[in-house]
């Protein structure tokens, strides 16, 4: 059997030598000098684009960079360092990759979103010259491997369509929603003004990244479900010092909101003591 396939490889390879003598160019030097020229056609074109935007864009009066050239601003607008709002997004063709942490949990799957399922694609694909080695190319003859590449397009295609348009929990979104005031209510602090403070803190702060609060935010890193975190008992100055400082009591994870003062601290940790689930109609 290995001696069959073994003339069958001398033979195709022979066939294939003489059809490059009779009609064909070998690869060398002919299609690497296809290649280097393209190649540089496409580092030229790049380079073009790149000086027409420099130059194109320039100053306003309202900030460096800010008029629009032939292919747009040098940038929309300076950074904010300040800003509590801003939600890290990957460039777009990580988008597929992006929604797969929404679909894989943590802690249960979310190993299969981040190691599992990538890490399998890409041995199938480093794979493929030692497992696929039929001479066949016609795609109407290869019905598992047309098949196969068909679905992984339209896979990638809906990942990427469903990472670019899915939705941030803002905290001005929230807030403009009416999201706070709900919580408000139905958590039986409405009453309480630095505990609704704190309560708008919670949403312009990035926690509901991380943390879901009343059906609101998104539920990342082994973040817990904040709307009954205050039925623990465990009082004010316990929540204002782990929001300043989570590594001090074993979280690793959890970034420090001292920088919000104490102040901020302090209407925070009011927020999430007077957090003891929703309150039903008659008040049980």
């Amino acid at each position: 059997m290995a001696s069959k396939m073994q003339n069958r490889r001398r033979e195709e390879f022979k066939r294939y030598k003489e059809d490059v003598g009779r009609e064909g160019k070998g690869f060398f030097p002919y299609a690497i000098y296809h290649d280097t020229l393209m190649s540089l056609v496409t580092v030229a074109v790049i380079i073009g684009l790149a000086v027409v935007w420099y130059v194109t864009a320039g100053d306003t009066p309202e900030g460096e960079g800010l008029e629009a050239g032939v292919l747009g601003p040098w940038y929309a607008e300076k950074a904010d360092p300040g800003t509590i709002e801003f939600v890290p997004r990957p460039d777009w063709f990580f988008y597929f990759l992006f929604y797969l942490l929404r679909i894989f949990k943590w802690p249960e799957t979310v190993v299969l979103g981040t190691v599992g399922i990538p890490t399998i694609c890409l041995m199938l694909l480093i794979a493929l010259p030692f497992y696929d080695r039929s001479p066949e190319r016609r795609p109407l003859r290869r019905p598992v491997a047309m098949v196969a590449a068909i679905l992984t397009i339209l896979s990638m295609a809906v990942l990427t369509w469903k990472g670019a348009t899915a939705q941030e929990a803002l905290g001005s979104e929230i807030i403009a929603s009416g999201d706070v005031e709900k919580w408000a209510e139905e958590g039986g602090f409405a009453d309480n003004p630095e505990a609704v403070a704190g309560a708008e803190l919670f949403a312009q702060s990035g926690c509901l990244n991380c943390h879901v609060y009343q059906g609101v935010g998104n539920s990342n890193l082994g973040a817990p479900e904040l709307t009954e975190v205050g039925a623990t008992g465990r009082g004010v100055d316990y929540f204002k010092s782990y929001i300043a400082n989570p590594a001090s009591f074993g979280n690793n994870v959890m970034i420090s909101y001292s920088y919000l003062g104490d102040e901020n601290l302090t209407k925070l940790a009011t927020f999430l003591d007077a957090s003891s689930g929703t309150v039903t109609p008659d008040g049980e």
